[in-house]
Protein backbone atom coordinates (compact mmCIF):
# COMPACT_ATOMS: atom_id res chain seq x y z
CA UNK A 1 0.00 0.00 0.00
CA UNK A 2 1.31 3.61 -0.79
CA UNK A 3 2.10 6.02 1.52
CA UNK A 4 -0.66 8.60 1.58
CA UNK A 5 0.68 12.25 1.52
CA UNK A 6 -2.44 13.75 3.99
CA UNK A 7 -3.70 12.05 7.05
CA UNK A 8 -6.93 13.04 8.74
CA UNK A 9 -6.83 14.11 12.21
CA UNK A 10 -8.91 10.79 13.16
CA UNK A 11 -5.60 8.42 12.59
CA UNK A 12 -3.36 10.52 14.55
CA UNK A 13 -6.05 11.19 17.75
CA UNK A 14 -3.54 8.21 19.99
CA UNK A 15 -0.31 10.49 19.40
CA UNK A 16 -1.79 13.27 21.09
CA UNK A 17 -1.33 11.99 25.06
CA UNK A 18 2.68 11.85 24.70
CA UNK A 19 3.91 9.06 27.06
CA UNK A 20 6.87 8.98 29.16
CA UNK A 21 9.91 8.87 26.65
CA UNK A 22 12.75 6.91 28.50
CA UNK A 23 15.73 9.20 29.75
CA UNK A 24 18.97 8.81 29.87
CA UNK A 25 21.78 10.47 31.78
CA UNK A 26 24.97 8.98 29.98
CA UNK A 27 27.13 10.66 33.07
CA UNK A 28 25.09 8.22 35.54
CA UNK A 29 26.48 4.80 36.57
CA UNK A 30 23.10 3.31 36.12
CA UNK A 31 22.89 4.32 32.15
CA UNK A 32 24.20 0.69 31.42
CA UNK A 33 21.00 -0.79 32.81
CA UNK A 34 18.78 2.05 31.44
CA UNK A 35 19.80 1.90 28.21
CA UNK A 36 18.84 -1.88 28.47
CA UNK A 37 15.42 -1.59 29.95
CA UNK A 38 14.72 0.91 26.98
CA UNK A 39 15.89 -1.24 24.43
CA UNK A 40 13.75 -3.65 25.30
CA UNK A 41 10.61 -1.45 26.05
CA UNK A 42 10.40 1.34 23.31
CA UNK A 43 13.46 0.93 21.08
CA UNK A 44 13.90 4.59 21.51
CA UNK A 45 15.50 6.69 24.27
CA UNK A 46 16.29 10.15 24.90
CA UNK A 47 19.72 10.93 26.22
CA UNK A 48 20.99 14.24 27.76
CA UNK A 49 24.88 14.67 28.75
CA UNK A 50 26.15 13.20 25.05
CA UNK A 51 29.38 15.46 24.97
CA UNK A 52 28.60 16.42 21.74
CA UNK A 53 29.82 20.04 21.48
CA UNK A 54 27.22 22.26 20.67
CA UNK A 55 29.54 24.57 18.40
CA UNK A 56 29.39 21.70 16.20
CA UNK A 57 25.73 21.24 16.59
CA UNK A 58 24.99 24.99 15.65
CA UNK A 59 27.70 24.84 12.97
CA UNK A 60 25.95 21.48 11.20
CA UNK A 61 22.62 22.85 11.37
CA UNK A 62 23.98 26.36 9.70
CA UNK A 63 25.14 24.64 6.91
CA UNK A 64 21.69 22.02 6.44
CA UNK A 65 20.01 25.54 6.54
CA UNK A 66 21.54 27.38 3.81
CA UNK A 67 21.96 24.73 1.41
CA UNK A 68 18.31 23.74 2.01
CA UNK A 69 17.60 27.86 1.15
CA UNK A 70 19.31 27.57 -1.83
CA UNK A 71 17.13 27.88 -5.14
CA UNK A 72 15.47 24.40 -5.89
CA UNK A 73 18.07 24.58 -9.04
CA UNK A 74 20.72 25.07 -6.97
CA UNK A 75 19.88 22.43 -4.85
CA UNK A 76 19.17 20.06 -7.95
CA UNK A 77 23.25 20.27 -8.84
CA UNK A 78 23.80 17.77 -5.60
CA UNK A 79 21.23 15.36 -6.62
CA UNK A 80 19.51 13.50 -7.96
CA UNK A 81 20.00 10.78 -5.09
CA UNK A 82 21.83 7.30 -6.46
CA UNK A 83 21.23 7.03 -3.61
CA UNK A 84 23.85 9.56 -2.02
CA UNK A 85 23.34 13.70 -2.59
CA UNK A 86 19.64 15.62 -2.84
CA UNK A 87 16.57 13.96 -2.32
CA UNK A 88 13.33 15.38 -2.49
CA UNK A 89 9.54 14.16 -1.90
CA UNK A 90 10.77 10.95 -3.16
CA UNK A 91 11.99 8.61 -0.17
CA UNK A 92 13.68 5.48 -2.06
CA UNK A 93 12.59 3.77 -5.61
CA UNK A 94 9.62 2.44 -4.52
CA UNK A 95 6.65 4.77 -4.80
CA UNK A 96 7.00 6.25 -1.46
CA UNK A 97 6.91 10.03 -0.64
CA UNK A 98 6.69 12.48 1.99
CA UNK A 99 7.12 16.43 2.63
CA UNK A 100 10.46 16.50 2.73
CA UNK A 101 14.09 17.69 1.34
CA UNK A 102 17.23 15.75 2.48
CA UNK A 103 21.06 14.91 1.59
CA UNK A 104 21.98 11.40 2.19
CA UNK A 105 25.93 11.20 2.75
CA UNK A 106 28.49 8.59 3.27
CA UNK A 107 30.50 9.19 6.53
CA UNK A 108 34.40 8.35 4.91
CA UNK A 109 36.33 10.52 3.70
CA UNK A 110 36.46 9.28 0.01
CA UNK A 111 32.97 10.56 -0.05
CA UNK A 112 32.83 13.47 -2.56
CA UNK A 113 31.45 16.30 -1.21
CA UNK A 114 32.58 19.04 -3.75
CA UNK A 115 29.18 18.78 -5.45
CA UNK A 116 26.95 19.26 -2.71
CA UNK A 117 27.46 22.89 -1.34
CA UNK A 118 29.03 26.07 -2.75
CA UNK A 119 31.03 25.99 0.06
CA UNK A 120 32.10 22.59 0.28
CA UNK A 121 35.03 22.92 2.58
CA UNK A 122 33.54 24.82 5.05
CA UNK A 123 30.70 21.81 5.09
CA UNK A 124 32.81 19.03 4.79
CA UNK A 125 34.73 20.33 8.35
CA UNK A 126 31.34 20.56 9.88
CA UNK A 127 30.59 16.97 8.73
CA UNK A 128 34.06 15.78 9.51
CA UNK A 129 33.29 17.41 13.66
CA UNK A 130 30.12 16.28 13.85
CA UNK A 131 29.85 12.97 12.26
CA UNK A 132 33.27 12.25 14.48
CA UNK A 133 31.58 13.36 17.63
CA UNK A 134 28.52 11.63 17.21
CA UNK A 135 29.98 8.23 16.05
CA UNK A 136 31.80 8.76 19.67
CA UNK A 137 28.39 8.87 21.21
CA UNK A 138 27.10 5.96 19.64
CA UNK A 139 29.84 3.88 20.35
CA UNK A 140 29.82 4.80 24.02
CA UNK A 141 25.78 4.00 24.26
CA UNK A 142 26.72 0.49 22.31
CA UNK A 143 29.37 -0.55 24.64
CA UNK A 144 27.26 0.84 27.65
CA UNK A 145 24.39 -1.74 26.13
CA UNK A 146 27.16 -4.12 25.94
CA UNK A 147 27.60 -3.70 29.59
CA UNK A 148 24.12 -3.95 30.17
CA UNK A 149 23.94 -7.01 28.33
CA UNK A 150 26.78 -8.84 30.58
CA UNK A 151 28.64 -9.28 27.01
CA UNK A 152 32.39 -10.17 27.77
CA UNK A 153 33.58 -8.30 24.89
CA UNK A 154 32.39 -4.35 25.37
CA UNK A 155 33.32 -3.70 21.86
CA UNK A 156 31.22 -6.68 20.40
CA UNK A 157 28.85 -3.75 18.86
CA UNK A 158 30.93 -0.58 18.85
CA UNK A 159 34.24 -2.20 16.91
CA UNK A 160 31.26 -2.16 13.54
CA UNK A 161 31.47 1.33 13.79
CA UNK A 162 34.88 2.18 14.28
CA UNK A 163 36.06 -0.29 11.35
CA UNK A 164 37.27 1.69 8.55
CA UNK A 165 34.77 -0.13 6.02
CA UNK A 166 32.03 0.76 8.33
CA UNK A 167 28.46 1.50 6.22
CA UNK A 168 27.62 4.35 8.04
CA UNK A 169 25.63 6.96 6.33
CA UNK A 170 24.41 10.55 7.60
CA UNK A 171 21.41 12.35 6.15
CA UNK A 172 19.99 15.62 6.50
CA UNK A 173 16.62 16.41 6.54
CA UNK A 174 14.49 19.44 5.81
CA UNK A 175 10.60 19.77 6.38
CA UNK A 176 9.40 22.90 4.82
CA UNK A 177 6.95 25.24 6.96
CA UNK A 178 3.29 23.69 6.45
CA UNK A 179 0.62 26.19 6.32
CA UNK A 180 -2.98 25.34 6.17
CA UNK A 181 -2.76 22.80 2.70
CA UNK A 182 -5.58 22.86 0.06
CA UNK A 183 -6.31 18.81 0.80
CA UNK A 184 -6.63 19.93 4.52
CA UNK A 185 -8.41 22.54 4.12
CA UNK A 186 -11.15 20.07 1.85
CA UNK A 187 -11.33 17.87 5.04
CA UNK A 188 -12.14 20.80 7.38
CA UNK A 189 -8.72 21.93 7.91
CA UNK A 190 -7.63 18.90 9.87
CA UNK A 191 -5.11 16.94 8.14
CA UNK A 192 -1.27 16.22 8.90
CA UNK A 193 1.20 16.41 6.28
CA UNK A 194 3.43 13.20 6.44
CA UNK A 195 7.00 14.18 6.33
CA UNK A 196 8.26 11.13 6.55
CA UNK A 197 6.20 7.65 6.32
CA UNK A 198 6.17 4.60 8.89
CA UNK A 199 9.61 2.29 8.69
CA UNK A 200 12.35 0.61 11.04
CA UNK A 201 15.98 1.97 10.03
CA UNK A 202 17.81 -1.33 9.09
CA UNK A 203 21.05 -0.64 10.82
CA UNK A 204 22.60 -1.09 14.12
CA UNK A 205 21.92 2.19 15.92
CA UNK A 206 20.42 5.37 14.71
CA UNK A 207 21.44 9.15 16.32
CA UNK A 208 19.06 11.81 15.80
CA UNK A 209 18.77 15.47 16.91
CA UNK A 210 16.07 17.44 15.28
CA UNK A 211 15.55 21.77 15.69
CA UNK A 212 12.80 22.92 18.30
CA UNK A 213 10.06 21.51 15.92
CA UNK A 214 7.77 19.03 16.85
CA UNK A 215 6.79 16.15 14.07
CA UNK A 216 8.37 12.83 15.08
CA UNK A 217 6.52 9.89 16.44
CA UNK A 218 7.01 6.51 17.64
CA UNK A 219 5.13 3.38 17.82
CA UNK A 220 4.76 1.54 21.42
CA UNK A 221 4.60 -2.26 21.74
CA UNK A 222 0.62 -2.33 21.14
CA UNK A 223 0.94 -0.54 18.28
CA UNK A 224 -0.50 2.98 19.11
CA UNK A 225 1.52 5.89 17.75
CA UNK A 226 3.64 8.81 20.88
CA UNK A 227 4.34 12.31 19.99
CA UNK A 228 8.19 12.43 21.29
CA UNK A 229 8.65 16.28 22.54
CA UNK A 230 11.49 17.84 20.34
CA UNK A 231 14.25 18.81 22.51
CA UNK A 232 16.95 20.59 20.38
CA UNK A 233 19.68 20.18 23.22
CA UNK A 234 19.19 16.47 23.37
CA UNK A 235 19.68 13.37 21.24
CA UNK A 236 16.81 10.33 20.50
CA UNK A 237 18.29 7.20 19.57
CA UNK A 238 16.83 4.38 17.80
CA UNK A 239 17.86 0.62 17.96
CA UNK A 240 17.86 -0.87 14.23
CA UNK A 241 17.15 -4.12 12.60
CA UNK A 242 20.39 -5.22 12.75
CA UNK A 243 20.57 -4.69 16.37
CA UNK A 244 17.57 -6.34 16.93
CA UNK A 245 18.94 -9.79 15.48
CA UNK A 246 22.30 -8.98 17.31
CA UNK A 247 20.13 -9.24 20.35
CA UNK A 248 18.35 -12.10 19.21
CA UNK A 249 14.93 -10.03 19.40
CA UNK A 250 15.49 -9.22 22.93
CA UNK A 251 15.63 -5.28 21.45
CA UNK A 252 13.24 -4.34 18.80
CA UNK A 253 13.51 -1.72 16.11
CA UNK A 254 11.34 1.16 16.71
CA UNK A 255 8.76 1.78 14.00
CA UNK A 256 8.75 5.76 13.17
CA UNK A 257 7.26 8.59 10.96
CA UNK A 258 7.42 12.08 10.83
CA UNK A 259 3.78 14.09 10.87
CA UNK A 260 3.71 17.45 10.28
CA UNK A 261 0.87 19.58 11.64
CA UNK A 262 -1.04 21.32 8.79
CA UNK A 263 -0.63 25.15 10.66
CA UNK A 264 3.21 25.40 11.46
CA UNK A 265 4.79 27.82 9.99
CA UNK A 266 7.94 26.66 10.91
CA UNK A 267 10.76 24.04 9.17
CA UNK A 268 11.74 20.85 10.62
CA UNK A 269 15.80 20.25 10.38
CA UNK A 270 16.93 16.44 11.73
CA UNK A 271 20.52 14.93 11.33
CA UNK A 272 20.87 11.21 11.67
CA UNK A 273 23.63 9.46 12.11
CA UNK A 274 22.99 5.61 10.89
CA UNK A 275 25.62 3.48 12.41
CA UNK A 276 26.17 0.62 9.98
CA UNK A 277 28.50 -2.44 10.03
CA UNK A 278 30.67 -3.37 6.99
CA UNK A 279 29.47 -4.76 3.89
CA UNK A 280 30.69 -8.12 4.28
CA UNK A 281 29.49 -8.45 8.00
CA UNK A 282 27.34 -11.47 9.34
CA UNK A 283 24.58 -10.29 11.11
CA UNK A 284 23.64 -12.98 13.31
CA UNK A 285 22.93 -13.06 17.29
CA UNK A 286 25.24 -12.41 19.97
CA UNK A 287 26.93 -16.19 21.10
CA UNK A 288 26.56 -14.53 24.75
CA UNK A 289 22.34 -13.81 24.35
CA UNK A 290 21.58 -17.39 22.86
CA UNK A 291 21.52 -19.77 25.88
CA UNK A 292 21.22 -23.31 26.29
CA UNK A 293 18.05 -24.33 23.89
CA UNK A 294 17.36 -21.06 22.50
CA UNK A 295 17.48 -21.24 18.94
CA UNK A 296 18.45 -17.78 16.85
CA UNK A 297 14.98 -16.28 15.77
CA UNK A 298 16.58 -15.42 12.52
CA UNK A 299 18.67 -17.23 9.23
CA UNK A 300 22.28 -15.82 9.09
CA UNK A 301 22.78 -12.91 6.09
CA UNK A 302 25.51 -10.29 5.61
CA UNK A 303 25.02 -6.53 6.21
CA UNK A 304 24.98 -6.20 2.21
CA UNK A 305 22.34 -8.66 1.93
CA UNK A 306 20.01 -7.25 4.16
CA UNK A 307 20.78 -3.62 3.08
CA UNK A 308 20.04 -4.73 -1.05
CA UNK A 309 16.61 -6.49 0.55
CA UNK A 310 15.46 -3.54 2.77
CA UNK A 311 16.21 -0.43 0.21
CA UNK A 312 14.24 -2.58 -2.25
CA UNK A 313 11.59 -2.62 -0.17
CA UNK A 314 8.57 -0.31 1.05
CA UNK A 315 8.94 1.79 3.67
CA UNK A 316 6.36 0.29 5.54
CA UNK A 317 7.43 -2.86 5.10
CA UNK A 318 8.29 -5.73 7.62
CA UNK A 319 11.73 -6.26 6.11
CA UNK A 320 13.20 -8.70 9.31
CA UNK A 321 10.38 -10.89 8.31
CA UNK A 322 12.25 -12.68 5.53
CA UNK A 323 14.99 -13.74 7.60
CA UNK A 324 12.66 -15.09 10.18
CA UNK A 325 13.59 -18.36 10.98
CA UNK A 326 10.80 -18.88 13.73
CA UNK A 327 8.19 -16.38 14.94
CA UNK A 328 9.84 -13.38 16.72
CA UNK A 329 8.01 -12.64 20.04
Amino acid sequence: MSVSYILDSASILSSESQSNIPLVDLSKPDSRHLIVKACEEFGFFKVVNHGVPPEFISEIESQALSFFSLPMSDKEKAGPADPFGYGNKNIGANGDVGSVEYLLLKTDHSFNFHKLLQTPEKFRSALKDYISAVRKMACEILELMADGLKIQQRNALSKLLMDEQSDSVFRLNYYPPCPMLDEASVNGGEGSRIGFGEHTDPQIISVLRSNNTSGLQISTRDGSWISVPPDHTSYFINVGDSLQVMTNGRFRSVRHRVLLANNNWRPRVSMIYFGGPPLSEKIIPLPSLVKGKEESLYEEFTWFEYKSSAYSSRLSDNRLELFQRIAAS
